[in-house]
């Protein structure tokens, strides 16, 4: 196709879909973007395109149709195409009646916008195939991100708002006990250890892929360095059950990476101080995704790491993992997001409390007049 029939073709389109305005910047990049062989010519084309767009936009909308039909009558059997795809895609490996998905908040925070695409993505998909959606509190951390008991609640209210249904609950805090047995499995058969080394000392070892002295000592000892920790025989900082995995790996934060810690005096929400060794979210993450059946996973980019982690796990037990399907993050032009800096904001006044309007809470989105089918649609 010739250069200038190609900026025609371009143009017009462009045109159509900004109320008869092409955009010159659009349609360089897009001429450019998808030829590639026309870059080192840049200077030259620019002009043209600029030429062109003023054309393309002196035309009335009629003209600037009946145009593009005449150079790119494609371009109305592609806009159709995508008019009825609209809707979730057809979801890999899936069977009707057998897919289970899960969303799993942490209950430190009002759920909002950013949590709410796996959340959809994770419910649609589990309806589409008759299958199951269970919500999960990922609530294991009662130090850094500590659940509170109101928001518990309120992520229950918010996803009732958004029209789920939800076909089981599960909190992460009362299954203490299956997460040691799983642990205690893998130190026997040797594919995790009890871990005694000072932080930043194994940090050390970890980065130059060299091995944690505790690493290779025979199971029996590691065993009751577990049976210690479980007893009260080691502080908080003092031990760590550590999953074995490739020393070599390129991503540092891979080896050998912390399964369960010590935390004194924990006062969790549901559980109180019965409880001082607590796992860490790939740990529970993985064994629950497991034993509740879980055949679908949504999650954004950013946790394709926990995947890495959580496949030796699988690999160690002969499990096959979930499907996995990585998102973007979703976000509101100037809207905070973060439940730290929102908390933050709350406590210093900025805001007035976690449904403030300005904020991109489900709650503040209800305040603000949003319906709970435009916050599917848009995710969907």
């Amino acid at each position: 196709m010739e250069v200038e029939e190609l900026i025609w073709k371009y143009a017009l389109a462009n045109a159509y879909a900004h109320k008869g305005k092409a955009n010159p910047k659009a349609v360089i990049g897009k001429v450019l973007g998808e030829n590639p062989v026309l870059r080192p010519k840049a200077r030259e084309i620019i002009p043209l395109v600029n030429e062109i767009v003023e054309r393309v936009n002196s035309l009335t909308p009629e003209e600037q149709g009946a145009k593009l039909r005449e150079v790119y009558p494609e371009f109305f059997e592609e806009k159709k195409g995508k008019e009825e795809r609209r809707g979730l895609p057809p979801l890999p490996r899936a069977q009707r009646g057998k897919v289970v998905t899960r969303f799993a908040p942490n209950p430190d925070g009002a759920f909002h916008l950013g949590n709410a695409r796996a959340a959809v993505l994770s419910h649609e998909y589990a309806r589409m195939y008759d299958g199951k959606f269970i919500l999960r509190f990922d609530d294991t951390d009662p130090k850094v991100k500590r659940p509170e008991p109101i928001f518990y609640e309120w992520i229950k209210e918010d996803l009732d708002w958004l029209n789920f249904r939800i076909d089981e609950i599960h909190a992460a805090s009362d299954r203490l006990e299956l997460y040691y047995s799983y642990a205690e499995k893998l130190i026997s058969m040797g594919k995790a250890y009890v871990c005694t080394c000072p932080p930043e000392r194994f940090r050390e070892l970890r980065d130059r892929g060299l091995a944690c002295p505790h690493r290779e000592e025979p199971v029996e000892v590691q065993l009751e360095r577990w049976r210690k920790m479980l007893n009260g025989g080691y502080r908080e900082g003092e031990a760590v059950v550590r999953i074995k995995t490739d020393l070599k790996h390129p991503n540092p934060a891979v080896r050998d990476w912390p399964a369960l810690r010590i935390i004194d005096n924990p006062n969790h929400p549901r559980t109180g101080n019965k409880y001082r060794v607590w796992p860490l979210y790939n740990f529970a993450s993985a064994i629950d995704d497991h034993e509740l059946g879980v055949t679908h996973i949504f999650r954004g980019q950013e946790h394709a790491e926990n995947e890495t982690k959580q496949r030796y796990i699988y690999d160690y037990f002969g499990w096959e993992y979930p499907v996995t399907v990585h998102h973007g993050r979703l976000s509101i032009e100037g809207v905070i997001l973060s439940k730290s800096k929102t908390r933050k904001g709350i406590k210093e006044g900025k805001y007035l409390g976690w449904d403030d309007p300005r904020l991109g809470t489900i709650r503040a989105l209800r305040r603000r007049g949003i319906r709970p089918e435009a916050i599917r649609e848009l995710i969907i």
